[in-house]
């Protein structure tokens, strides 16, 4: 399925990715954007060829501070969707979905 390409994707990118470090990799048809933290703390964008890379990192840099100021560190590495509420996600998610955000 498209959740389970996304997130083994997404796993195997930012397990190869050192700590600091911003790539894009294009995988299949798509651009994967990720951001690894010098804490340890990453996020990957999956967007299209068209989708700004400028912007992707813009998101992955509010969505990254914004969930490191409300979840604690303690849970990043054991936390799941459903153990680890972060609500405001949906919101980003909703502003950049489609380019330009509204």
């Amino acid at each position: 399925s498209v959740q389970e390409f996304m997130t083994f994707t997404s796993q195997l990118i930012v397990e190869r990715s050192e700590l600091g470090s911003r790539a894009s990799v294009k995988e299949q048809e798509y651009l994967c954007h990720v951001y690894v933290r010098n804490d340890g703390l990453a996020g990957v964008v999956i967007a299209d060829n068209e989708y700004p890379q400028r912007v992707c990192f813009t998101l992955l840099d509010k969505v990254l501070d914004e969930f490191s100021r409300q979840v604690s560190k303690i849970d990043w590495p054991s936390g799941s969707p459903a153990t680890i509420s972060y609500a405001a996600l949906d919101g980003y998610l909703s502003k950049y979905q489609v380019w330009p955000p509204r």
